[in-house]
């Protein structure tokens, strides 16, 4: 049997055999890599494998991988190994299926156990938990060595994100996504031994450290030592109190990823499903975050061409991603006038509704209630920002992750899978082809490029010139360069907070090559964000949910932000020239430097 792979051919081929299976693989990999290949499972707890978005986690630490490396000759010398580790080698044995390895396997799990609290029925990771679903593949039914376990007090000191250090397994996932990925430096190990756990320095509370609330270590956690803060109860008390208007919005990203909780396809775009089962929930009006993408746009555009044409600062760093703009708050402070200064989609939303919608509509702003379906976990955070509030109200008032809202359908004992596709609410329910793509790494970008190309040269981009290709794809770090009349706008896109970090470095020294950078906090863009079903590593899911957006986008009748007709009259009655005074008001905002630790 010999392991074919696109990249692995030039790689000189050595001879191993697992449980007699004789095969020929890429000189380098692990028994690991090498087991899919032979079709034989090993298990992982610790392990993280996502090559396409460049996020690995390889420390070893859960054991829960051993196998036996047999030596033919003399058994005696025979011994256990971590099959994520241990390179494969020219002639090694392995066997996976040994009462040792599988003892040994099972023994590090019922170790984990032993330390870990008993709240599975109540836990927010509840058959989600990748230790329970080991435990239940290992045939664990009791725990034989009862004793003393951690116990340290919950964090719920931020807007965001839960850390419950009982629950972590020292598996260290999140503190790679953090450190490494991210760069962000929060998470580092804690205390020795048996009261070891992953947290930030001295383990000061989240809100105090220079967390961005990215999620990433959310999204990555097995147990529940991180998880989101929870604000399902909220939103139901909202929507069962008479004197309240409850309105809500979905980001994009959610319709390409919702229907993977209740057992759909990921990338599979449930968005009528799912105005549907909000409606039935007891929302007052259903709206799309789309439309707020649209007016984003629409600003972000404006203030793009005016600071080409008027040599203000370039390159404009577009300012959607919550997350990416915290980071730049407490990592590069000094070049706080790089981002637009747009509000991002959501919150632009919220004070439209608060405004505009308001109005129109003769509702008190204090007795209506904006509820944010978001793919993030900063949205919560971002939300929370003083300086996001239009005459004293909060431009959003509640945030709930894609995971929240599966479990509040749930909770309403909805079937989602059978529901008949519904249309969103007006004036606020108009969108485009541009707004869609927001949820995946170069979207944003495009969508503006859309938008600007057309204002700048005055000609009409038709059929499928609206689609730019050579800004999309997955690849973490990417640029383009997009020709607009006698001009050549140069495009950087950076998705994860890493490769963020190598742009804004370049800007710091005074050598960047860019007029406009994309930048996305999560791997993937929205679609991969910490609120989102968990993707248990695989990355296949990420594309398949950029897909979806791409499909819509291209169903769509109206690609273009500023041909958006709710748009236009939003403007036309409201607010104005994009980019004007009231639009500042209205629109804008502006960013803090915050204390880096």
């Amino acid at each position: 049997m010999t392991m074919n792979n696109k990249n692995n051919e030039d790689k000189k081929q050595i001879n191993i055999k697992i449980n007699d299976l004789e095969m020929k693989v890429p000189q380098g990999i692990t028994i690991l890599e090498a087991s899919h290949e032979a079709g034989v499972k090993i298990p992982t707890l610790c392990h993280l494998d996502l090559h396409d978005l460049q996020l690995y986690n390889k420390t070893a630490s859960c054991r829960v991988c051993m196998v036996e490396q047999v030596d033919p000759k003399d058994n005696s010398k025979n011994k256990l190994v971590p099959a994520c580790v241990t390179k494969a080698y020219e002639g090694i044995t392995v066997r996976t299926d040994t009462i040792r390895s599988i003892t040994a396997r099972r023994m590090a799990v019922e170790l984990l156990l032993s330390n870990h609290p008993n709240q599975c029925f109540t836990c927010p990771k509840n058959l989600e938990c990748e230790l329970q679903a080991l435990a239940d593949e290992l045939n664990v039914r009791e725990i034989r060595w009862e004793g003393e376990r951690m116990d340290y007090p919950k964090d719920m000191s931020s807007d965001a994100i839960v850390k419950d250090s009982n629950k972590c397994i020292y598996c260290r996932r999140c503190e790679t996504g953090c450190n490494v990925i991210q760069t962000c430096g929060i998470l580092s190990g804690i205390g020795r031994g048996f009261d070891a756990f992953v947290g930030p320095a001295f383990n000061i509370p989240m809100v105090e450290s220079s967390c961005t609330y990215c999620g990433q270590c959310v999204q990555v956690c097995p147990t529940a030592a991180l998880t989101e803060m929870y604000h399902t109860d909220k939103v139901w008390a909202a929507i069962n109190d008479p004197d309240k208007h409850v309105v809500v919005q979905t980001a994009p990203a959610i319709r390409v990823a919702l229907g993977e909780l209740f057992g759909m396809e990921a990338g599979s775009r449930v968005t009528g499903k799912m105005v549907t089962a909000l409606k039935r929930m007891g929302f007052d009006a259903v709206f799309d975050t789309d439309f707020g993408a649209d007016v984003t746009i629409m600003e972000e555009a404006s203030e793009f061409i005016y600071r080409l044409e008027n040599n203000k600062t370039l390159p404009m760093l577009t300012s959607c991603c919550p997350a990416w703009v915290k980071f730049i708050e407490h990592q590069f402070p000094e070049l706080l006038e790089v981002p637009s200064t747009s509000k991002s989609p959501h919150i632009m939303f919220g004070t439209i509704a608060k405004t505009y919608y308001a109005e129109k509509n003769n509702i008190d702003p204090d007795n209506i209630v904006v509820v944010s379906i978001m793919p993030c976990i900063a949205k919560k955070a971002e939300a929370a920002r003083p300086e996001l509030t239009k005459d004293e109200h909060n431009n959003v008032d509640i945030v709930v992750t894609t995971r929240e809202l599966g479990a509040m359908i749930k909770e309403a004992g909805i079937e989602f899978t059978q529901l008949p596709d519904s249309e969103f609410d007006h004036p606020l329910g108009e969108t485009t082809g541009a707004s869609v793509i927001f949820g995946t790494t170069g979207g944003v970008a495009e969508a503006a490029v859309r938008t600007a190309y057309e204002w700048i040269t005055g000609d009409e981009l038709k059929g499928e010139d609206v689609v730019f290709q050579q800004l999309r794809g997955a690849t973490g770090l990417r640029d383009a360069t997009v020709k607009m009349g006698d001009r050549e706008i140069r495009i950087g896109i950076a998705s994860g907070l890493g490769n963020a970090r190598r742009l804004l470095e370049e800007i710091r020294e005074g050598k960047s090559k860019y007029d406009i950078i994309e930048i996305m906090a999560c791997p993937g863009g929205c679609i991969g964000g910490g609120g989102q079903p968990y993707h248990h590593g695989n990355d296949e899911v990420i594309k398949k949910r950029q897909q979806g957006l791409y499909q819509e986008d291209k169903e769509k009748k109206v690609r273009k932000s500023h041909e958006n007709r709710e748009v236009l009259k939003l403007y036309e009655e409201y607010i104005g020239k994009p980019f004007g005074d009231k639009a500042h008001r209205l629109l804008h905002t502006h960013y803090e430097e915050r204390e880096r630790i």
